[in-house]
């Protein structure tokens, strides 16, 4: 009754509607030809059953359910704003949606085939037919024949009546059809689940990265302010005569090719908002009030929940896209074997016909004809057989197929996983260069106060240390992407669909 009231609401508004659909969802529960489908099969039984992933660094991740609103764990309201946008602007998801609504359709239907169809018709016809060519034919004086023949004959017919007929479906074929138009509505349910998957993660992935070149490009304007210096510094040291053109020349190259950097940023900076526009269901350069100002890299949290494999099998969209494939062409074979059996049908019609219209609805004017009809392919086996056939390759390359994002889903979340955690330890690794340099930079400011040391070298010094900071940055940055992909691996982030559309995602999900 669940799926009824999805499929027709308007039928399950009423008592009468509700016995009504009961009545007709009895031959749903009759036997049908084919064979009935069991579930998808266990291609990974290790990891269905194990309690965490084999790449997952224990120290920094959980076997607790993730959060389905990952990004939210990144502390950063601008993203949270673009992910909500992007859900309900986006072309892709109302694309899928809209292919959501088509598949729907078709399963209603299917539904509407196990219900009597018929309908009404009404005529009337007036006819005239001249007389002088019949009275040339007959012969005779002209005086007789127009005494007895009027100038033209007239006669008017009426006609008014109902058909109806009702395939009862015995052997079950058309129930396996409806089936698996059931099958192919929740792939696309879960196509649109997974359409909102990818879109958070390129959103997210998209502004990380802008983040991330903004914060260098901040990091290269304080090089080349540097740069600038030593070489100012280095020609003043030439027109003194202490060093040659060749260290001039030297920094010169080296504030050029620092300079020379910052306009691919540049690019790399817009190309990454654009996309974000775009991404929004935005026009390019919408966004770039809201983003022009840098941010920090938002960062993921110290510990990860990650789950278990099994759930992530049991979550992932494409997963689900390919059971329900598996389902589809299982119904199929059913439905091709339904067509061995003979079709049985009960038709009927009623109505009124007569000359006269003021005696229209009278008893002899009534007539009506029915019974049961018979229709068998006997001679068509050979087809049937074909089609059989095709049917359960059809499932057999499902099942394949199944195997394979099955399989694939699993090797991708666990190298997210390996990416992610080693990643984080070179963060860590970079953080105590950082430290070491910033030690550096202090003590060299030191020593140049004290004039131990010159300011060029000192400059030199807090150049390292920049270098150090953008190594740094850049890394983080690629932490953070990885933590995106390990979310997306996982499975996560189609289950913030608002309202009604959350229950039913959740519900195929299981």
């Amino acid at each position: 009754m669940t799926d009824m009231k999805r499929l027709f609401p308007s039928l399950c508004r009423t008592p009468r509607r509700l016995a009504l659909g009961a009545a007709a969802s009895l031959p749903l529960a009759a036997c049908s030809v084919g064979p009935d489908y069991k579930g998808p099969p266990h291609v990974a039984p290790v990891a269905e059953h194990a309690r965490t992933f084999n790449r997952a660094d224990p120290l920094r991740t959980t076997a607790q359910e993730p959060l389905a609103q990952w990004w939210t764990g990144l502390n950063d309201p601008i993203l949270n704003t673009l992910i909500t946008t992007a859900l309900q602007n986006s072309p892709d998801v109302k694309q899928a949606a809209a292919r959501l609504h088509t598949a729907r359709a078709t399963q209603r239907e299917r539904f509407a085939g196990f219900f009597p169809g018929g309908g009404a018709a009404a005529f009337w016809d007036r006819t005239r037919i001249p007389t002088g060519d019949i009275t040339s034919v007959l012969g005779g004086s002209g005086a007789e024949q127009a005494m007895t023949l009027p100038p033209a004959i007239k006669s008017d017919s009426y006609g008014a009546g109902f058909d109806a007929s009702w395939e009862i479906d015995p052997f079950g074929g058309n129930r396996r059809g409806y089936e698996g138009a059931r099958a192919q509505s929740e792939a696309q349910l879960a196509q649109l689940a997974d359409t909102r998957l990818r879109l958070v993660a390129d959103v997210a992935r998209n502004y990380v990265s802008l983040r991330d070149v903004q914060n260098r490009l901040a990091l290269m304007e304080r090089t080349i302010t540097i740069e600038r210096q030593m070489l100012d510094l280095t020609r003043q040291r030439r027109a003194q005569g202490t060093v040659s053109q060749e260290d001039v020349a030297r920094f010169a190259g080296q504030l050029a090719q620092v300079e020379g950097a910052i306009a691919p940023m540049k690019a790399q900076q817009a190309s990454y908002m654009d996309a974000l526009a775009t991404l929004v269901g935005r026009e390019p350069g919408q966004l770039d009030a809201m983003l022009a100002s840098p941010a920090p890299v938002p960062v993921p949290p110290a510990v990860v929940p990650v789950g278990s494999p099994g759930d992530m099998i049991r979550r992932r969209p494409d997963i689900r896209v390919a059971e329900r494939d598996i389902a589809a062409n299982n119904a199929q074979i059913g439905q091709a074997i339904g067509q061995y059996f003979p079709k049985v049908s009960l038709f009927g019609t009623v109505g009124f016909t007569g000359a006269n219209g003021q005696r229209f609805f009278s008893g002899d004017s009534f007539s009506y004809m029915g019974g049961p009809t018979l229709e068998w392919s006997i001679l068509n086996f050979a087809r049937t057989n074909s089609r059989v056939g095709q049917a359960k390759g059809g499932r057999d390359a499902a099942l394949a197929h199944y195997q394979t994002v099955v399989l694939a889903a699993l090797q991708d979340a666990e190298g997210a996983l390996s990416r992610f955690g080693h990643q984080r330890e070179y963060v860590l690794k970079l953080d105590e260069a950082r430290t070491a340099s910033d030690q550096s930079w202090t003590l060299a400011q030191q020593r140049q106060r004290a004039g131990t040391l010159s300011v060029i070298d000192a400059l030199d010094v807090e150049r390292q240390r920049i270098q150090i900071e953008q190594q740094q940055a850049q890394a983080r940055a690629s932490m953070t992407t990885d933590y995106i992909a390990v979310q997306k691996a996982l499975g996560l982030g189609w289950q913030a669909a608002p309202g009604a559309q959350t229950v039913a995602l959740q519900s195929a999900a299981h």
